[in-house]
Parts: structure tokens; C-alpha cells; sequence
């Protein structure tokens, strides 16, 4: 492996502007096939669900009735001590129902008519429209159709606001996303003392995020990949793309004081930090396409999108870094390194890394059960997750679908912002007619006293849709009994007389998805850590150290996830992260988390220890080669952790709650993973475990194949005298 990125290395350095055009030109076809793309879509399927099912059978009985079409809610409130329905004020919400017509729309649902008037003060009342298209195809004419209508009624002095996932928009990142890159290059010239050096990780990472993010808006639309789908691509291929280049550019530099040639130091760089670069890629693409085995087309989709704008990011690393360190020159050495003023080592005090490594081998013992017991309590909130998909009572108060929403709960009664659908399949009844009076009964008769309104047959007479109104709101546990108990008690009573029963519905699809999360968190978890623990076995030649690796990723992810609830759940410091409302994480945090985070520590745990078998290779004892890992790799795995939060952090300020939790779990993950697991964690374990660490059994070295991350054939291939020696003044600053 480092042989042949070698080679590799040493040919993009030769043939420097080839490599750049060739990107270049992946950059602009990517551009153009986004600009010329379709929209992108946002179409949501769980299959094997019984939401899904429903859904399919409502599209073959109910033709030209989009079940899952998108949906609007006008909501009208008379002022106080007034009725809507006194006839200046029926006038005027009539006038809005006129206006609700188009082409893309299904029907319009007229309060008066429909009975959708509040009972105890008649008061309230909304009308319902329904598309006959998904969310994502309704035109922006449409769109601006529905936000236009209510102003008729606000000028006669009426409350409007409107809700419905036809008001979904595409999420903002906010500014502070640009904060977010603009902290990544002050470290980078902090971590260089370089502007060349420096501009070079940013530079790589944008054209690779560039490239990744425009081929994804180019097949959006093909391949149906959600709007949330390119953010996520942007987050991971910004923090990885930096990272990965940062490693490469440091070990050029340090090739570079040890007195080699330029192309020989770009060849080494490649080579050595290049292999890290490879398998650490490897982890977190694993992680990401491992998303596949949830079976949900939307998540599989996100997160092999992230993956292949990893891939790129490792691609570009790897050929396109040192192209561009072949036209840098010299320049990506510190000033004071360039003019010869650098102290030579010897006179050289060691380095933070050498001390806190030196710090952590006198008391092991000591830091790692400070480590242990700091994650632990901050992970004691997590035995509190409560797991659930957003809906519009967690939006902002200050948005029109939030207080559609309060105006329905006060208006109505919660349940009535997330009605249930549930549809009587009686193709092989004798009588569908009293099979669907039956289920309608024995749902009359569960717990919460749900409302139902009597069943709506399709033109064949086969199947029945009964609309049932829960008591409670949509995202509460009483409303998930509910449909566990119509699934339960109303299937058995339809099977009695020959029918079926499927509940469906916005709220029947949050329950469904929640729990196909939580189904597959274990598997996922199993088969990522299998996989990579197998990878890392690989690399590191030992069994502890993998296993300690994925023991460290366990407790910061669950220390994340803690943080997670404290803030997004609890509501603690919430303020300062922007969180306006608190409530159920949303179910696919964990899986996620689990994903990304392992794939992201597995990165500094590989940078890190590489360098210390590196070392311990090389004939250094175990203690040693954990200082010798820290002495070279500790400033840059620090600057790379901060670059990395700083880039997730920057999406905490997306109006998208998902985006904008995901930036913080990621970010706070990796500061825990990063300064507390391989800062402190890891040297101290290794400490303990001394020889044992890097112990692998004869039969098992046998087996493994030999990739050579750290460099030892490429050592002995290039032996030349001016490697005999170790004793190469190494100028300060690099």
C-alpha cells in the first residue's frame, strides 16, 4: 500500500498540471450537470411498513386520490367575543375557500360543510386542502396560491395562519456555516504559520465538496435524493476533505526538514500519511453505506451520497495534494523556516504533545478513570432518550404552522393536528359495509375515547378509509398506544368478518419509522464496528488496539447522545444553540450518530496510532512510541478536531431541526472522541497494555494480509545514507 501511494504521490507531483486540469474538469462538468438538473425531491418510503402498505393499497383502490399528496390547513379565529361562523366573518373565510382552487389542487374542504368548527365557543375553524401531487412537485405558483389566500380574511380582522406539508421549504444553513470555515483557517494558519499551507486543505476540500455536492444536485432528481441529502454531503466532505489534507500537507513539511527533495517528499507524504488517509476513508465510508441495511430509501440515499463525497475527498488528497505542493514549492514551509531562522532541535524545548503524553504515561491509571467517569456523567441523559419524528407543534412559535397548530389544539383539541387514517381492506368480506361498521365500533370503544367519523368506501365498494382523531397530540406516547391498539384489537375485529385493517397517516408514519430505527440500531451497529474492527486489525496488526478503539466510540457516541437529549430534549443551554422548542429526539439520531461518528473517530484513532506503530515498528519501546506518536501527530490531530467541530458546529444554525441537531451531535462527539478518547483515553490504555497492545497471534498475522500502512517496505525500498541516520536536525516550526 505505501509503496504504491508512493509512486503515486511522486507521479501527481510530476505531472502536477495534468492532475489539477483533470480536477478541474471534474469540477466543471459536475457544475454544469447541476445547473442543468431538475429539482430535487423529497419522496419518504419505509417499505415494509404497514404505513407503506397502506399507502400502496390507498393508490390501487382510491385511483387519482394521492393518499400521500401534499396537504394544507387554513386556520381562521374569530376575534374575541366573536363567532366565526356570524356572517361577516363566514364571508370572509369563504372567500379564502373560493381562492383555494388550481390545477394541482385536489379538493378544498369548506369549514361550514365540513364541520370543521370548534364546538365549545364556535370560535375556530379551518379548512383542509389536499394536492394531488407530492410536496416537493407542488409549482411555486401553488405555493404562492396558498400563502396569498389568507390575506382576504386578516383584513377583515380574522387570526389566519396556515399549516400542511405544503408549506415545506429547503432548510438554511444560516451564516454561521461560513464562521464555521472561516475557524478552519485560522487554525490552518496557526497549525502552518503558512497562508500557502494553509490555503491549500481549504482550497482541495471545497473542489472536492464542490464536485461531490454538484454531482448529487445533477442526479437528484433521477435518483430521488431529498433535499437534506446535499447538506449532509457538505458537512462531512467539508471536515473530512480538510482533514485529510492536513495530514498529508504536515507530513510533507516534516519530509521536507528531514532534508529530502520535494517530489521525494510529496512521494513520501502520500505514502505514509496517505495510507492513514486511505483507511481512515475506508472507516467512514463503511459507516456511511452501511446506512443501507436500515431499509429506508431516504437514509440509504443520504448516506451514500455523504460516502462517495468521502471517497472523492480521499481521491483528491491523495493525487490532487500533491500536484499542488509540486506548484506551492517551498511556500508551504513557515517564514521563519524558509529564511533559515529555525533553532535546531536539540535546542528545542519538547512540544505540548511530548508533555502530555509524558504526563499521561506517569498516571494512566489516573486520566483514564477521569476520562471514563466524565463521559459517563455526561452520557447519564441518554438513559432519558425519547425518540420521535418532528412535526409542526415542534416548530418555531414565531412560524404560521406552529401557531396553525396552537390554534387547532386550543381550538379543537390536540389530536386534530395529527388525525389517523385507517383503511379497511374488505376485498374478501361477504358484507364490507358492517366489517367496517365493526372496526369503526371497537375503535369507538379503546382507551382516550378517540373521535371517529364514519367510513368513506372507494367506487368499488371494497375498501373503507375511517378517519379516527386521537385525544392526545400527535407525538405523544398516548397517541402511539392508540395505533398500536387499532392495529391490535381493530384487526380482530375485522378479521372476523373476512377484512383487513391497515393504519397509515402522517402520525402512523413517525410511529413506523421510530420503530424501524430502533430495530435496526443493533444490526447496524454490529455489522459497522464488525467491519471496521476487521479494517483496523488490518492496519494495526493487534487485537487490543482495535477493540480499544471501538470501546472508545461507544462511550463518546453515548456521551454525545447525552449531551444531545440535555440540550434538544431537556432544554438545557438550549438559548445558546438556537433551540426554541424542546421534545423527542428525532429516531434516526442514534443510527445516525452511530454511522457518522465512528466513521469520523475511527480517523483520529488512525492519524494517531499509526504513528505510533510507526514508531514501535521501527524498534522504539511501546512507551516511547506512544511520546513519538503525540511529538509528530498531537498539534495536527488537535487542529484537524477543531477544524472538524467548527465545520459541524456551523450548521447549528440551519432553520432545518434536523440539520441543526445533527451539527451539534456531531460536533460535540467529535470534541469528546478527540481530546478525551485518543487524547487521553488512548495513550493511557496503551500505557497499561504496553507489548500486549500490538500482540496478534501467528496464525492470524498469517491470515491477515500485510498493507504496510506504516511505511516499514517503503523504508527498506528507499534505504539510502541519508536515512541511515535519525539525526537530522528537524527546524522549528514543522
Amino acid at each position: 500500500m505505501a509503496t504504491f501511494l508512493y509512486k503515486l504521490g511522486r507521479l501527481a507531483y510530476r505531472r502536477r498540471w495534468y492532475v489539477a486540469l483533470i480536477w478541474v474538469l471534474l469540477l466543471v462538468l459536475a457544475g454544469a450537470g447541476a445547473a442543468t438538473a431538475g429539482k430535487s425531491n423529497d419522496n419518504f418510503s419505509i417499505p415494509g411498513t404497514e404505513a407503506q402498505k397502506a399507502f400502496d393499497l390507498l393508490e390501487k383502490r382510491f385511483p387519482g386520490q394521492k393518499a400521500d399528496g401534499a396537504t394544507a390547513r387554513i386556520v381562521f379565529q374569530a376575534p374575541e367575543g366573536q363567532k366565526i361562523t356570524e356572517p361577516k366573518n363566514k364571508a370572509a373565510v369563504e372567500k379564502v375557500v373560493a381562492q383555494l382552487g388550481g390545477p394541482q389542487v385536489a379538493s378544498v374542504a369548506d369549514p361550514f360543510t365540513a364541520q370543521a368548527v370548534s364546538k365549545k365557543d364556535a370560535r375556530t375553524a379551518y379548512a383542509s386542502v389536499t394536492y394531488k401531487v407530492k410536496p416537493n412537485e407542488l409549482t411555486d405558483d401553488t405555493r404562492d396560491k396558498l400563502k396569498a389566500a389568507p390575506d382576504a380574511a386578516r383584513a377583515a380582522g380574522l387570526t389566519v395562519e396556515t399549516g400542511g406539508s405544503a408549506l415545506q421549504a429547503m432548510p438554511e444553513t444560516g451564516n454561521t456555516e461560513i464562521i464555521g470555515i472561516a475557524v478552519s483557517a485560522v487554525v490552518l494558519v496557526i497549525t502552518f504559520g503558512s497562508l500557502v499551507a494553509a490555503g491549500l486543505p481549504l482550497l482541495t476540500a471545497i473542489i472536492g465538496v464542490g464536485i461531490g455536492v454538484s454531482g448529487i444536485t445533477a442526479i437528484a432528481a433521477a435518483l430521488d435524493l431529498g433535499s437534506n441529502t446535499a447538506t449532509l454531503a457538505t458537512m462531512i466532505g467539508l471536515a473530512v476533505g480538510i482533514d485529510y489534507a492536513l495530514f498529508i500537507v504536515s507530513r510533507y513539511r516534516a519530509e521536507l526538514a528531514e532534508g529530502r527533495e520535494r517530489e521525494e517528499a510529496a512521494g513520501r507524504a502520500v505514502g505514509t500519511a496517505g495510507s492513514a488517509v486511505v483507511f481512515a476513508g475506508l472507516t467512514v465510508v463503511i459507516a456511511l453505506a452501511g446506512l443501507a441495511v436500515v431499509n429506508i430509501p431516504m437514509l440509504t440515499k443520504m448516506g451514500l451520497a455523504a460516502a462517495a463525497t468521502v471517497a472523492i475527498a480521499v481521491l483528491i488528497a491523495l493525487t490532487l495534494i500533491p500536484a499542488l505542493l509540486g506548484f506551492a514549492g517551498r511556500q508551504v514551509l513557515a517564514r521563519k523556516v524558509r529564511k533559515g531562522k529555525a533553532a535546531a532541535t536539540g535546542d528545542e524545548k519538547p512540544n505540548m504533545g511530548t508533555r502530555w503524553a509524558r504526563l499521561v504515561l506517569r498516571r494512566p491509571v489516573v486520566v483514564l478513570l477521569l476520562g471514563v467517569v466524565g463521559l459517563g456523567a455526561v452520557a447519564v441523559p441518554a438513559a432519558s432518550l425519547e425518540l420521535g419524528l418532528p412535526d409542526e407543534g415542534s416548530a418555531a412559535k414565531n412560524t404560521t404552522q406552529r401557531k396553525a397548530y396552537d390554534l387547532i389544539s386550543e381550538g379543537f383539541g390536540p389530536g386534530f393536528n395529527g388525525p389517523l387514517m385507517v383503511v379497511v381492506d374488505a376485498a374478501g368480506a361477504k358484507a364490507p359495509k358492517p366489517a367496517a361498521e365493526a372496526v369503526a365500533r371497537t375503535i369507538q370503544g379503546l382507551p382516550g375515547k378517540p373521535i371517529v367519523t364514519p367510513a368513506h368506501f372507494n367506487q368499488a365498494g371494497d375498501t373503507a378509509i375511517i378517519t379516527v382523531i386521537p385525544a392526545s397530540k400527535p407525538s405523544g406516547t398516548e397517541t402511539e398506544d392508540l395505533v398500536h391498539a387499532i392495529r391490535d384489537k381493530g384487526a380482530a375485529a375485522a378479521a372476523d368478518k373476512d377484512a383487513k385493517v391497515l393504519v397509515t397517516g402522517s402520525t402512523a408514519v413517525n410511529i413506523d419509522v421510530s420503530q424501524k430505527l430502533n430495530d435496526a440500531l443493533l444490526p447496524y451497529l454490529a455489522l459497522v464496528v464488525g467491519l471496521a474492527f476487521l479494517l483496523l486489525m488490518v492496519v494495526f496488526r493487534s487485537v487490543l488496539v482495535p477493540l480499544k478503539a471501538a470501546l472508545g466510540f461507544l462511550l463518546s457516541v453515548v456521551a454525545a447522545l447525552g449531551a444531545v437529549v440535555a440540550v434538544f430534549q431537556w432544554g438545557w443551554l438550549g438559548s445558546v444553540f438556537g433551540v426554541e422548542e424542546t421534545g423527542p429526539i428525532m429516531s434516526m439520531m442514534p443510527i445516525f450518530m452511530v454511522g457518522v461518528v465512528f466513521g469520523l473517530a475511527m480517523d483520529y484513532e488512525v492519524f494517531l496510532v499509526t504513528r505510533m506503530r510507526e514508531a514501535y515498528v521501527h524498534g522504539e519501546r511501546p512507551g516511547q512510541a506512544v511520546v513519538t506518536g503525540f511529538r509528530h501527530g498531537a498539534r495536527v490531530v488537535t487542529a484537524a478536531a477543531v477544524i472538524m467541530i467548527s465545520v459541524f458546529a456551523g450548521f447549528i444554525g440551519s432553520t432545518e431541526p434536523m440539520i441543526k441537531m445533527i451539527g451539534f451531535g456531531l460536533a460535540i462527539a467529535v470534541f469528546f472522541d478527540a481530546f478525551i478518547v485518543r487524547m487521553a483515553l488512548v495513550p493511557a490504555v496503551l500505557a497499561l497494555l504496553g507489548k500486549a497492545a500490538w500482540w496478534l497471534p501467528a496464525w492470524l498475522s498469517r491470515i491477515l494480509p500485510n498493507v504496510d500502512v506504516e511505511g516499514e517496505g517503503l523504508q527498506k525500498q528507499l534505504a539510502t545514507p541519508a536515512d541511515a541516520s535519525d539525526k537530522t536536525p528537524e527546524p522549528a516550526g514543522v
